[in-house]
């Protein structure tokens, strides 16, 4: 199993991705956000930013797994599930209405699929930073993480382990640090 944890700054990851996350973390620069500084623990830093609230948008075509999605996440104080969508158009139009801290995208969807709507979402919020994209799919791929990641999300969840890695993986994104989980375990280059 493939899980590189945000907080540790050695982790194992497949080919070319740690290239992009060099990329990610020069454009977020080495600027702490409100928050996120390391005070000793993850727990700490964890603690700090339980006191904000987190606005969360779920996109996804099939409806129960919005649903579980939103058990998941509701769960959490100080979390918020601010709307839903079941496509990447509706997605972009529910961004703007609803100005969510993290989206949660899938990938395969009808309309207009998870990569383009992240493309055009960070394109569209370049102005104002601060969102962040979170991909929770069924595409256990290192091929498919690099893609989201060059589309400009923070984070890479496969639906299978997203009762595991969920939780942890909003955390990290909505402090605007990177969170890769595959399932099954790749050559992983450290």
């Amino acid at each position: 199993m493939l899980v590189s944890r945000c907080f540790d700054l050695r982790v194992c990851l497949p080919p070319g991705v740690s290239r992009i996350l060099r990329q990610e973390r020069g454009k977020v620069g080495n600027q702490s956000q409100p928050g996120t500084e390391r005070v000793g623990s993850y727990e700490a830093a964890s603690e700090n930013r339980s006191l904000m609230a987190v606005r969360i948008l779920l996109v996804d075509d099939h409806p129960i797994v919005r649903q579980g999605l939103r058990t998941l996440l509701e769960g959490r104080s100080g979390w918020e599930v601010v709307g839903e969508a079941s496509d990447g158009i509706e997605a972009l139009d529910k961004v703007d209405t609803l100005q969510p801290d993290v989206v949660v995208l899938d990938v395969t969807m009808p309309r207009m699929n998870g990569l383009e709507a992240c493309r055009l979402i960070q394109r569209k919020q370049q102005k104002t930073s601060g969102l962040e994209v979170l991909f929770v799919t069924q595409h256990d791929s290192p091929q498919m993480m690099r893609e989201a990641l060059e589309a400009g999300a923070r984070g890479y969840v496969v639906k299978s382990n997203a009762a595991r890695d969920l939780l942890e993986a909003v955390e990290a994104v909505s402090q605007h640090r990177v969170f890769t989980a595959l399932a099954r375990s790749p050559h992983a280059s450290c």
